[in-house]
């Protein structure tokens, strides 16, 4: 099965499961300090909250980067069963393309909520996991392939795409603004979900470079 996976989707699962061996191995032999400097840190965080800080790369690299066991296995089973899909739909290239901008979307909404939180009195924490990219990539199969059918595992309910992306969405908006599991990053998946709209918006309009066009992405009725 791990094979048959399309290529962009097989390197993503494996640069993933990569990075967290990496960061079980850093921190079991007290190297993982380095590692901090990886993940997502709000934008005038440093020095004075004795943490790395803010720097630029930290917008793609916290996306490879995971909390636990589960938060790996659960983001790396959605991107098969969407992101195969997906990329199978629209090619490499412009696949890995939209699956970063979703990463780097989600992160620009986290240091957005991230500074609002700070001036507010809240505290200094770091962002990691590959969820903003995995939202997008929901929202992509939902406006794919509106009518297919997917199983829910919690509760295990069948329900339509187009359903579950709306479902997953407005569940995350209102974990966000109530509060609910504070250590999620909800603002960071909906930013996930945000720029891949705008990106898909985009594409539609134009079409990509080389004069070559691809059929148009199919409209949720």
């Amino acid at each position: 099965m791990f094979t048959r996976l399309p290529p962009v989707t097989r390197a993503l699962l494996i640069a993933n499961a990569a990075v967290f061996l990496l960061q079980f191995l850093a921190e079991s032999s007290q190297l993982g300090g380095w590692l901090m400097y990886l993940t997502l840190w709000p934008l005038g965080s440093g020095a004075e909250y004795d943490v790395p800080g803010f720097l630029p790369w930290q917008v793609l690299t916290y996306g490879f980067m995971h909390g636990d066991l589960p938060h790996l296995l659960f983001n790396m089973l959605a991107l098969v069963m969407f992101g195969a899909q997906v990329e199978h739909e629209w090619g490499a290239r412009r696949f890995l393309g939209y699956y970063l901008t979703c990463v780097v979307g989600a992160a620009l909404c986290q240091l957005v909520v991230a500074a609002i939180t700070m001036s507010m009195g809240g505290g200094v924490y770091y962002t990691v996991g590959a969820s903003g990219g995995v939202f997008g990539l929901l929202l992509a199969y939902g406006m794919l392939f509106p009518n297919q059918r997917v199983m829910l595992l919690i509760p295990p309910v069948p329900m339509k795409a187009r359903t579950l992306v709306t479902l997953y969405g407005v569940i995350t908006l209102l974990m966000g603004l109530s509060g609910v599991m504070p250590g999620v990053a909800h603002f960071a998946h909906l930013g996930g979900m945000l720029f891949g709209w705008l990106l898909i918006r985009q594409w539609r309009r134009r079409p990509p470079p080389g004069g070559r066009r691809r059929p148009p992405l199919r409209a949720v009725h």
